[in-house]
Order: structure tokens, then C-alpha cells, then sequence
């Protein structure tokens, strides 16, 4: 079983930065593919980044400001959130996942989709304004 729990939401202004964490715990005998995503009020979950391994993928809305990022032990994952828009507000997520789906679509640049995530965090609250 795999835990993952987030911190570093919190509140900040247009155009400012904030780092988000996930920290991974639990069966540690493989190699996860980790993502973000977020959900604003009244839409759905969307990906935001992934990585496996030295690969990334990060979704359109967010290129170019978003990175994502992990620590050498590939236990914690980043998202470092950089010139933020409204539109960023929302509850993110942190998610990890074995299996081939979520690595291919890693190693082919598209953006994270929930059905390829089996675990996930409780979520972070960030509220741009």
C-alpha cells in the first residue's frame, strides 16, 4: 500500500509562486510514476504534471510556469508553481501509480489522466487572488 500526503498549498497572488510536496510512503520495491493534478470548483480534475524516473510531462495550461520535480530518493515530488492565475485555484492532488499506462504517457509528453492513477493524497488547497 502507498501513502501520499501534500503540503505547501496556501494562498498567494496573482503573478507570485508557491511549492507544492508530496511525500510517498509506504511498499517502496518498484518505480512510481508520480503526478498532480487539481480540481477548481465546479469542474473536474485535471492533470496538471507527471515524472518517471528523469521524465516529465506538463499540461498546456500550465507550460512554461509549472515544473514539476522530484528528491534523489524519488519519495517526494515538487510542483513548483511560478507567475499563478486565477484560473490555478483549485484543491491539487498528488498521485502516484506502477503501471504502464501512466509511465507511457510520461515518456510521451501528454498530460496525466486520473484512470491511470490507483493512489492518491487528500489534496491541498491553493486560492490565487
Amino acid at each position: 500500500h502507498v501513502q501520499l500526503v501534500e503540503s505547501g498549498g496556501g494562498s498567494v497572488q496573482t503573478g507570485g509562486s508557491l511549492r507544492l510536496s508530496c511525500k510517498r510512503s509506504g511498499y517502496m520495491y518498484t518505480t512510481y510514476c508520480m503526478a498532480w493534478f487539481r480540481q477548481a470548483p465546479g469542474k473536474q480534475r485535471e492533470g496538471v504534471a507527471s515524472i518517471y524516473i528523469h521524465s516529465t510531462s506538463v499540461a498546456d495550461a500550465v507550460k512554461g510556469r509549472f515544473t514539476i520535480s522530484q528528491d534523489k530518493t524519488e519519495t517526494t515530488v515538487y510542483l513548483q508553481m511560478d507567475n499563478v492565475k486565477l484560473d490555478d485555484t483549485g484543491i491539487y492532488y498528488c498521485a502516484a501509480d506502477s503501471g504502464r499506462e501512466c509511465t507511457i504517457a510520461t515518456m510521451e509528453g501528454r498530460a496525466p489522466q486520473s484512470s491511470d492513477y490507483s493512489y492518491w493524497g487528500q489534496g491541498t488547497q491553493v486560492t490565487v487572488s
